[in-house]
């Protein structure tokens, strides 16, 4: 694994207009699991030149270990690795790790792999062959849809909604049910936050598509059933008989409106 900056974040010093010292501001870090080493490099410098302090792993299982010991702000993941498929790798680290940002790399132009690759919990991906400035642009996409709560103030006005013995916490970005914490994806979060916000509201899959995930095209209804199956196993106390997400049939998906 290539270790640039020592598997830790980076920090930049700078003064202020006295020539006085201020306080280190923490770099975005970046861990590449690709295994083309020219790929990798040439992702791996041009971020390095932007400011990233990056880290690459040339396999699965060493992506895994890194990204578990480093805790990168984001992971570019390529589709095609060697020991551990991308898609195995994003399956686990988002079993380890919800929050995660990830953009996956596929060498296929082919929408089957890049619905996979959203079934599978990443938050973005990317076709090669590609242009570093394009990648870039996806990452910081990226970065601000997950740090939207901290970053940008939303949901920051936003109170805790209550639903029966599920509280959403759109500030916190947090579940619980009954007091006990539930773990989701940036995905599942925004869906589910949608949904309670607007109880018994109908939203078709497409609308969900492109209000969560950006895109438009078709064919990626069955990421969102995917996402919704997940979500389901997740907040439901029997996800085969749904009684908070209900599916509305041959539309879409609504959050229940019972009392």
């Amino acid at each position: 694994m290539s270790n640039r900056q020592n598997g830790e974040k980076g920090h930049s010093r700078s003064m202020d207009a006295t020539g006085v010292a201020v306080a280190p501001t923490p770099k975005t870090s970046l861990l590449i699991i690709e295994d083309d080493e020219n790929i990798s490099t040439a992702i791996e410098e041009y971020f390095s030149r932007a400011g990233y302090a990056v880290n690459a792993a040339a396999d699965g299982i060493a992506g895994i270990e890194a990204a578990v010991r480093i805790r990168p702000d984001v992971v570019v993941l390529d589709l095609m690795l060697p020991k551990m498929d991308g898609l195995a790798v994003c399956k686990e680290l988002r079993q380890k790790s919800p929050q995660m940002p990830i953009l996956m790399l596929t060498a296929k132009d082919d929408v089957v792999d890049k619905i996979l690759g959203l079934e599978m919990g990443a938050d973005d991906y990317i076709t090669k062959p590609f242009i570093l400035r394009e990648v870039e642009a996806r990452i910081k996409s990226v970065l601000r849809r997950t740090r939207a709560a901290a970053t940008t103030g939303e949901g920051k006005d936003e109170a805790p909604i209550v639903r029966g013995n599920l509280r959403v916490d759109p500030v916190k970005r947090e579940v619980t049910i009954a007091e006990r914490q539930v773990e989701l994806t940036p995905k599942e979060f925004d869906l589910l936050r949608l949904f309670v916000a607007n109880p018994g509201r109908v939203f078709p899959r497409k609308y969900l598509l492109e209000k969560i995930w950006d895109y438009s095209y078709e064919g990626y209804d069955r990421t969102i059933d995917s996402h919704i199956n997940r979500l389901r196993a997740k907040i439901e106390e029997n996800p085969d008989n749904p009684q908070l997400v209900l599916t509305v049939w041959g539309i879409g998906y609504k959050f229940t409106d019972a009392e």
